[in-house]
């Protein structure tokens, strides 16, 4: 008998030809957690009756659809995470690149249009009994996307994406999932790369930091945020209370946040009080995925702002340091380049 609860669970996606037709997912994820929620709006009659009180049932009906939830997996080195950068930020990658004859490939993400770019969501949710029920989503897009690294937390790295959906399909098949082996989890640990400063260059569109200092502030904790403001209320006559595709309709954001000790002044504080941009580098790596390459997860945001930052005195402990900072168009490099090297062949 299969498990009536979560343990059951299972993800899949697959990348639409045409953003908004479903299409059978093939590429299969192990998550933490996921929440699409089918939200109708409800039409009510308003019209006054001799002698009614309560809203009747007959004149109550769905009116406009929409799908919105949360999607949160562990990150991991290989296993199509790609996939999912690309539709974060709008990437225009679709094939990962070999390097030289060996088995590692690497893939270059950054942030670029979404239009056109749309994703088919199932998931299967585990009842009582057993039986694993499909919920297939189709015009999903993302939103917003945040991925968070804690030396506190008993989890890897997380990856969580907001989405926005077109439409929710309980009546296809649930897919049979398989999943990427021996797949590895990115932690704290695998941090190898953390560096503030230096001069950004991009080369055959590879963006690399020359200089900059390895930080020595002793920070514990990390959360980079992508926000995509999104037309998500398109509705129009003749399209049955479903949305048209999902448009870009403000200035897309790049933040994050720091959380750690209060180590060195001229470091971090004294930057932000100079408010002077520079670039800020963050690389997981571990293994060996092919021709001594290691298996890598780089970002690279080449002209940071320290926005705010919180030193506060309680009680006799360590003092603690909170820091914000945005990413912002130097004119010449991407705002964000996130560099993938996996043994993956495709996205």
């Amino acid at each position: 008998m299969a498990y009536g609860s979560g343990l059951a669970a299972q993800l899949g996606v697959k990348a639409e030809t045409v953003v908004g037709t479903e299409v059978v997912v093939d590429t299969f994820y192990e998550f933490t957690s996921a929440s699409p929620t089918f939200k109708p709006t409800w039409i009510t009659g308003q019209g006054l009756r001799a002698g009614q009180a309560y809203e009747r049932a007959a004149r109550v009906s769905q009116g406009v659809l929409t799908v919105d939830g949360e999607i949160s997996l562990e990150y991991t080195d290989r296993g199509h995470m790609g996939l999912l950068w690309r539709h974060a930020l709008g990437s225009a990658i679709t094939v990962p690149t070999q390097i030289a004859a060996s088995t590692a490939y690497k893939q270059v993400h950054t942030p670029g249009p979404k239009a056109g770019l749309g994703l088919t969501v199932q998931l299967g949710r585990p009842q009582t009994d057993g039986t694993v029920r499909p919920f297939t989503y189709r015009g999903v897009k993302v939103p917003e996307w945040e991925f968070t690294v804690s030396a506190g937390s008993e989890r890897g790295a997380e990856l969580t994406l907001n989405i926005d959906a077109w439409q929710e399909n309980t009546a296809t098949a649930l897919a049979v999932a398989s999943y990427a082996p021996a797949a590895q989890l990115f932690t704290f640990v695998d941090a190898a790369t953390f560096k503030l400063g230096g001069t950004a260059t991009t080369t055959a569109g590879e963006t690399t930091i020359s200089g900059g200092l390895a930080l020595g502030t002793v920070f514990s904790e990390l959360t980079i945020k992508g926000e995509t403001g999104m037309k998500v209320d398109r509705y129009g006559l003749g399209g049955g209370g479903v949305k048209k595709e999902q448009l870009e309709n403000a200035v897309p954001t790049i933040t994050g946040q720091l959380k750690g000790e209060f180590t060195n002044r001229v470091e971090i504080y004294d930057v932000f009080r100079a408010g002077t941009p520079m670039p800020l580098q963050l690389d997981f790596s571990h293994g060996d995925a092919g021709g001594g390459n290691p298996y890598l997860l780089s970002f690279i945001l080449p002209a940071v702002k320290i926005t705010e930052t919180t030193i506060d005195v309680d009680g006799g402990d360590l003092l603690g340091q909170e820091v914000a900072f945005k990413a912002f168009d130097d004119g010449t490099n991407p705002v964000l380049q996130v560099k993938l090297v996996s043994t993956d062949t495709t996205l």
